[in-house]
């Protein structure tokens, strides 16, 4: 372990060295991410999940700048070019970019205008034009011969090899880096003859924006319009200042014909050599922030839309809307199971309101269901006001919810569920899927590729393996935040849990069918290995199980703890989860407690957690979805009146926005944020999920403004 890496990642993240040296530990003996965050808090300090995953990150960023330093010293090394000086330079940059620029001198080349200058043994002649020297003409007679015609091309070439030395110094490049990230200009232009049908890129076609100002969703929609050939993007810069500097680095003398040699070098270097090089640099780096700020917001989407609250002892009618095909519906018992499949056709072309009600009304009676989860999709509107005008018929109080339907067809066709579901079409089992996604949305979207449920940003112009890795993080950040249910858990869910992988899932999955059911963790020690046990038993919960600590998140680990504390207040198991356990435990001195238990006071405020709400889900703090009874119209609304929307449309001067009415809303450009913002694109997307509030209603027009201003 490497203890200036250790050093650097503290100044980094602002922690503590302990913290990090035992999350690497710990790391390094095969614990995962979940079961750190949880079971070993003594150990790190209690970092979260976020704060270990950027540890590790960091870390291995790190140790490989560090192999590549060293990988650097030694190659120059072998060629006998290393001084104590390069060395120290080598060891001490701190970024990937510092170490190549650095090694760049000595790289092996390609064939270059220099490398076919030196092969005509002009390099003498180039060390003489970097001296200097008065009498260069003279010196370039000398290398006149059969290959070098003349002095004039004697010259031409020897600056040739001047020009990419002067590109090869590491400090220049440094410099000029540094200079068009503080200078340069992004600007974009619409290549001629470029197709653009729908106008997509019609902001960019002239646009310009200073390199250190542009964001990262403005960056990656250059990228992209460039990649589909609709734009052309560059870097420009006044390149005077930049000659000056170099002029001001290589030229001491007034030798007319050296420092005319020299300047017309640095002006080929730059041209030629540098500038398109580094503009590349400078491209990639600032497409590597956009991606990981677009990924880390894709990331916080997810992880909201995993974490809704289940919508728990609730019977559930998924309802799948669609036109000529008709209305697929999907009853769902509280437990997720399919109790009843059907259709029916209130729109068009068949309108038959009159049998879709009573059918729809027949279900809600049979099944005695609560609520109706309606998808987003086409007809969905139109399905809304139908349910809305059935459900004031119903014999008993029934809600309706409008539910994100995205990835709900990707499901519908996967081989998941085709095997969960062999005898429904496909738009039946999304009908299940928009169902089953409002009693545990975790459960339900983890059978999804997480870039089909619809919550990013451009995640189609990012890195793929880096967003994978993200999501895959968020979604097994998620999973094991709340805990599964080893007896109904799907597959797809258990493959998020801490330690278990296919070999090890397959292994309980036969253990299970073979069983019937799981009553006990401890059953669980005769499939799992003892690390894979102990990684993934605390995720593993049993609620229907003959021993209550195995319904909580209480680690077997720590049992004789959990006993030992029932037994100093004269409590029995019983007692778990009851007001009495909470008012007996509520005052009690952690510190002294810990020392008499031996342990700690973080294990022991978990213990105590789980004694007072034994099936905690971190989910139920949340606040639930919004269940509605009736359809919204412009009376029912009220100046200052909070709602939820979705951004339909993005426009020069604000955009407009779905709150459940026949018309959006509009929320104009000086309403979107407290900071200045040249464009709506800079903070909202076609697709957002905002919180707004009712600023302005106009009943005659039938308009609504809007604010997203925090009130």
């Amino acid at each position: 372990m490497n203890e200036t890496i250790i050093k650097n990642i503290c100044l980094e993240l602002n922690i503590k060295e302990y913290q990090v040296k035992n999350t690497l530990n710990l790391l390094a003996e095969g614990a995962t991410i979940p079961f750190i965050a949880r079971y070993r808090k003594e150990a790190t300090g209690a970092l979260d999940e976020n704060e270990i995953n950027k540890i590790n990150e960091v870390y291995t960023y790190q140790v490989n700048l560090l192999k590549r330093k060293e990988d650097v010293i030694r190659l120059i090394d072998e060629k006998g070019l290393l001084t104590e000086e390069l060395k120290t330079s080598i060891l001490n940059a701190e970024k990937l970019v510092d170490v190549e620029d650095l090694y760049r001198p000595f790289k092996e080349k390609k064939k270059t205008k220099a490398t076919e200058a030196i092969k005509l043994g002009l390099e003498p002649l180039a060390k003489e034009i970097f001296r200097e020297n008065k009498n260069i003409l003279e010196i370039a007679q000398k290398f006149v011969n059969d290959q070098v015609p003349n002095v004039d091309f004697a010259l031409e070439q020897a600056c040739f090899i001047v020009a990419e030395n002067i590109s090869d110094n590491a400090y220049y490049r440094k410099y000029i880096r540094s200079y068009l990230y503080k200078n340069g200009i992004l600007k974009s232009s619409k290549k001629k003859n470029a197709i653009d049908e729908t106008g997509t890129y019609e902001i960019y076609y002239n646009y310009e924006i200073k390199v250190s100002w542009v964001k990262p969703h403005q960056l990656l929609a250059l990228n992209r319009g460039e990649k589909e050939g609709v734009l052309k993007v560059d870097i420009i810069a006044e390149t005077e200042k930049i000659e000056s500097f170099l002029e001001n680095k290589l030229i001491h003398k007034n030798n007319p014909e050296s420092t005319k040699l020299l300047k017309a070098s640095i002006k080929d270097a730059l041209k030629r050599l540098i500038l398109p090089s580094v503009e590349r640099e400078i491209r990639a780096d600032l497409t590597e922030k956009a991606e990981e700020q677009a990924i880390k917001n894709f990331g916080i989407n997810l992880k909201n839309l995993l974490m809704q609250p289940p919508m728990k002892s609730k019977t559930v009618l998924g309802f799948d809307p669609a036109f000529r095909t008709g209305c697929k519906l999907a009853v769902i018992s509280p437990t997720g199971t399919l109790l009843h499949i059907d259709v029916i056709y209130p729109h068009e072309p068949k309108n038959d309101v009159e049998g879709a009600k009573k059918k729809l009304l027949e279900l809600i009676d049979k099944y005695n269901i609560d609520i109706i989860a309606i998808g987003n999709g086409t007809a969905s509107r139109e399905s809304e006001a139908f349910v809305a005008s059935v459900i004031k018929e119903a014999k008993k109080e029934v809600s309706y919810i409008i539910v994100n339907e995205a990835g709900a067809s990707v499901y519908s066709a996967s081989k998941l569920a085709q095997e969960e579901f062999p005898n429904l079409h496909v738009e039946e089992r999304s009908a299940v899927s928009i169902a089953r996604r409002l009693i545990d949305p975790l459960s339900e979207l983890v059978k999804i590729d997480p870039k089909s449920i619809g919550v990013g940003m451009y995640q189609h112009d990012v890195t793929p393996k880096k967003l994978d890795s993200e999501l895959e993080f968020v979604v097994s950040t998620a999973v094991n935040q709340v805990g599964v249910n080893v007896n109904t858990a799907s597959r797809e869910l258990l493959s998020y849990v801490s330690g278990l992988n296919k070999k090890t899932i397959d292994k309980l999955l036969d253990y299970k069918e073979k069983k019937g059911s799981i009553l006990t963790r401890s059953e669980l020690s005769k499939v799992f290995s003892d690390k894979v046990y102990e990684q993934a038993i605390g995720f593993l919960r049993i609620p229907e199980g003959s021993n209550i600590l195995d319904k909580t998140s209480i680690h077997p680990e720590s049992y004789n703890i959990a006993k030992e504390l029932l037994k100093k207040y004269n409590l029995t198991t019983e007692d778990i989860g009851t007001e009495k356990i909470k008012e007996t435990l509520k005052d009690i001195d952690m510190d002294e407690l810990s020392k008499e238990l031996n342990t700690d006071n973080y294990t022991l405020e978990d213990i105590i957690k789980s004694f007072i709400s034994p099936l905690r889900d971190p989910r139920d703090e949340l606040a639930a979805p919004i269940l509605k009874s009736d359809i919204l119209t412009i009376d029912d609304l009220s100046i200052g009146m909070e709602l939820e929307g979705t951004v339909r449309n993005v426009i020069d001067f604000g955009a407009f926005i779905d709150i459940g009415l026949k018309n959006d809303a509009l929320v104009h450009i000086s309403e979107i944020t407290d900071k200045y913002i040249k464009h709506p694109s800079e903070v909202l997307s076609v697709g957002d999920i905002v919180k707004c509030h009712i600023l302005d209603i106009d009943k005659a027009k039938k308009r609504v403004s809007l604010t997203l201003k925090s009130k």
